[in-house]
């Protein structure tokens, strides 16, 4: 059986010759998924040889990321604000841009106590999972449209003991009453940009929105007049180019733009919105 170092080498030269990015990290993430131990582990003993079940899971797994199937579906965890949460193909996978959304929060989140959060199209849940840990006063909820993403997002709240609910819910469709904060990644790529392969394997309905991507983000701007109460956060992901058109859309709906941090852009709702 070949060691660890041994299966490491030759499993990045693979990746590397298909092209796909950061091969050593994903082979080292595989591997140490299928060994059930910490990367830490395979650095410090690359001499270890493998078993022969270890040795074929790995191998499987490694034809799964050779067909461009990202690494978290096939480990089944997503890191997230130094947290690890579970992922499905039924989820997005969560990006390092989204946590910009949790430092908006830090410098934005407004005074008044209790405060009531919404995190729309959670998904894994990640977002008002993060929220309800940094913020242990908070009331939160999560709102996806799919089913099995809420029961994921459920899965990862009972992981790490968030006290938060869910509601399935097409955007604020179905919610009732006002919250303090509303946080959103929603779907906001359009479908003729250029993308990476792994993104085919990511659930459409959480990628791709009409008007040039800005169909969702802006029916929850539309929706969020009623939900926020007055001088409510109304935190939003996007790409940066499309950061003009979502100010000005967001302002010409009674929104104050506060504050942009690479793909987020904050906005306060005008005291005088109803």
């Amino acid at each position: 059986m070949p060691a660890i170092k041994v299966w490491l080498d030759s499993a990045t030269a693979q990746l590397i010759d298909v092209g796909i990015p950061s091969p050593r990290l994903d082979c080292e993430l595989i591997l140490a998924h299928c060994m059930e131990k910490p990367r830490t582990f395979l650095h410090a003993h690359p001499e270890h040889q493998l078993t022969t079940q270890v040795l074929h899971l790995a191998n499987n797994n490694l034809k799964l990321r050779l067909q461009r199937n990202p690494v978290a579906y096939i480990t089944g965890i997503k890191e997230f604000y130094g947290r690890d949460f579970i992922v499905t193909p039924d989820t997005l996978i969560p990006r390092p841009e989204s946590e910009d959304i949790i430092s908006m929060l830090k410098n934005h989140m407004p005074g008044n106590t209790p405060l009531n959060l919404v995190d729309v199209g959670t998904g894994c849940g990640c977002l008002g999972i993060t929220a309800k840990l940094e913020f242990p006063d908070i009331s939160v909820t999560l709102i996806d449209m799919t089913p099995t993403a809420l029961l994921v997002a459920s899965k990862n709240a009972e992981k790490y003991l968030a006290n938060v609910s869910v509601l399935k819910s097409n955007l604020l469709d179905k919610f009732s009453g006002y919250v303090d904060v509303i946080i959103a990644n929603l779907p906001y790529v359009n479908p003729d940009w250029d993308r990476s392969p792994e993104t085919d394997f990511e659930p459409t309905s959480a990628l791709f929105s009409d008007d040039n991507g800005m169909s969702d983000i802006k029916r929850l701007i539309d929706q969020s007049k009623q939900a926020l109460n007055n001088g409510g956060l109304l935190i939003l992901e996007s790409d940066p180019e499309q950061h003009p058109a979502l100010i000005q859309y967001a302002k010409s709906a009674g929104f104050n733009h506060i504050d942009t941090q690479n793909y987020i852009t904050a906005f306060a709702k005008s005291q005088n919105n109803n």
